[in-house]
């Protein structure tokens, strides 16, 4: 076993070792340097005036559309799906499409997801998560890993053709998954110190790292950013993709 501040690296009986992250918040609390806290300000008066938008554009609505459908595409060529902007209005719009139709399903599917997630964005809990992610990948080319299911086998990251014990990662076991989510949303809702964009940070993460599903956790965890800023009222309208800087 090895351990770390953020967690264990505890050999299985199959022989791989396998990573469990420790609950947060992290132990010791975090520092942050001046650095850092200059960086936060800067990034916060940004968030300000990127929200502010919306209370001066004409109509508003048809903006954020747009916006939120520019974040499903990013999010989902992260994935490698190749829709193209034109091939998802055009398929809305029930129009002729060169754009293969399963992969605009991945990125209708994560609008659908986006819009359920903003509706009960003051109700996030287990329950939510795994519709969440059945909406995700229901219907893509991931139907078939368990969509809204927690996974109850072993997973792992690593280049194609790879074993588990060539992995690059291992998250934690199956076994350990539940538990593990029930404290990142207890963290969640927790009443703390910690700057928002610090702890949207750290969710983001824990999330990734516990890989709670077998395929599409990714697009999920990414997503997960965008509703703790909007439940937190950082921003009142899902106006940030992060993904352009995640490609």
């Amino acid at each position: 076993m090895i351990e770390s501040r953020a967690g264990v690296t505890v050999r299985q009986k199959e022989g791989y070792m396998a990573f469990i992250p420790k609950p947060l918040p992290p132990e010791p609390p975090l520092e942050l340097s001046s650095k850092l806290l200059f960086l936060l300000s800067h990034a916060d008066r940004a968030l300000a005036r990127l929200d502010g938008i919306t209370y001066v554009l004409p109509s508003p609505d048809l903006f954020l559309r747009m916006y939120i459908r520019k974040e499903a595409l990013l999010s989902t060529q992260i994935e490698g799906t190749q829709a193209t902007l034109k091939g998802v209005l055009a398929y809305e719009a029930d129009l002729p499409s060169s754009d293969d139709p399963k992969e605009i399903i991945e990125v209708i599917n994560y609008i659908s997801a986006m819009e359920q997630g903003l509706n009960r964005v003051s109700d996030i809990d287990i329950s939510l998560i795994l519709l969440l992610h059945k909406i995700l990948i229901t219907g893509t080319r991931g139907a078939s890993k368990k969509p809204g299911i927690l996974r109850d086998i072993q997973n792992y990251i690593g280049p194609p053709g790879s074993t588990i014990y060539e992995a690059v990662f291992v998250p934690p076991p199956p076994e350990k998954v539940t538990s593990l989510l029930g404290d990142l949303l207890l963290f969640w809702n927790s009443e703390d110190s910690l700057p928002p964009l610090i702890k949207a940070s750290l969710i983001h993460a824990q999330f990734e790292t516990i890989h709670p599903f077998l395929d599409g956790n990714g697009r999920l965890g990414r997503l997960l950013i965008i509703l703790y800023l909007c439940e937190k009222e950082v921003l009142h309208k899902p106006l940030l993709y992060l993904s352009l800087y995640l490609t």
